[in-house]
């Protein structure tokens, strides 16, 4: 899979396109990458998806909309799905301002569309004038076919990027991993902390993570890590640390990793939530805080050993 950030950095020839957010790249992206994928592969032609950064509601509302997946992570999932090109292009007022028609054209000359597979909801251009419709009576013009994929749905309804961002936020990551397919992914660079963690025997990984993700609330999770290649169990808390910092701001992330002994600040830990075990809560004293520890390691040993029917990779 080859990743870049703007349509000009692009040459290819008969290309298959899909254009959307595809933010979480959850199970109803997921079939129209699927058809994208396989028609243009059984037609010799490159499975190409255009997608946008920042969020396009967020750029045109003035709202701060935390998203499901970084463009790294969105392009890797994608790639995983056998796309081959992937174009995450800055999202702009200029952008949004754009024709239908000279947005297709521009499409069309650089990437030598043959086939456009959008959702059945999708819209881009100006006051989003380039509906399904608009876009086959463009490709009617410029030479490209236009195929429309239906939504996805499963017993709650349609499958949505907003509806998992909102049982995601609320810390329902099992509900929410049904929908994308996956564990919702959390990580970054392992960076310092207190250390407090360590002198009661549970040192934690505190991770540096996107700020442009959405945020578990805060609470014990039961969590895989994975440290480059390796795999490890880990019961990981989300929050502001009451009985120790009841005045922080900002949510912190620490991972206690299972059967772990080893510095790792400086290296990148991925985070997969699998469950939420508890609410944080406020001890009254250290051996109180130490027993719940205790009980959440066991509690998180316990989820993650278990067999499950859904959810992860």
């Amino acid at each position: 899979m080859r990743h870049y950030h703007s349509l000009e950095e692009v040459s290819t020839r008969n290309a298959w396109l899909t254009i959307g957010v595809f933010d979480g790249v959850h199970r109803g992206h997921r079939e129209i990458i699927r058809r994208l994928t396989s028609g243009a592969h059984a037609n010799g032609s490159p499975a190409v998806l255009l997608t946008f950064n920042p969020h396009p509601a967020s750029v045109l509302s003035g709202q701060d909309i935390k998203c499901l997946t970084t463009p790294d992570e969105r392009a890797e999932l994608m790639g995983s799905l056998g796309v081959d090109i992937v174009i995450t292009q800055t999202f702009t007022r200029e952008l949004a301002a754009s024709t239908a028609m000279d947005y297709m054209t521009r499409i069309k000359r650089t990437l030598d569309l043959k086939h456009l597979l959008i959702g059945y909801d999708f819209a881009l251009g100006r006051g989003r004038e380039g509906s399904p419709n608009r876009l086959a009576e463009i490709g009617r013009e410029l030479g490209y076919d236009v195929d429309v994929v239906q939504a996805v749905s499963d017993d709650s309804g349609v499958i949505s990027s907003t509806e998992i961002r909102k049982l995601v936020s609320t810390g329902n990551v099992s509900e929410a991993a049904q929908l994308l397919g996956y564990h919702y992914l959390l990580g970054g660079e392992v960076i310092r902390g207190a250390g407090r963690g360590r002198t009661i025997n549970f040192p934690t990984a505190n991770v540096d993570y996107s700020n442009h993700k959405v945020i578990p609330s805060n609470g014990i999770y039961a969590c895989w890590a994975h440290l480059g290649n390796e795999k490890f169990m880990a019961a990981t808390n989300i929050g502001f640390n009451p009985t120790f910092t009841p005045d922080r701001q900002t949510p912190s992330l620490e991972a206690y990793l299972l059967d772990f002994d080893r510095d790792i600040y400086g290296q990148r830990l991925k985070l997969e939530f699998v469950s939420r075990i508890r609410n944080e809560l406020k001890f009254n004293s250290v051996e109180a805080l130490i027993w719940k520890i205790q009980e959440d390691v066991d509690k998180t040993r316990e989820l993650l050993t278990k067999p499950t029917t859904g959810g992860g990779r």
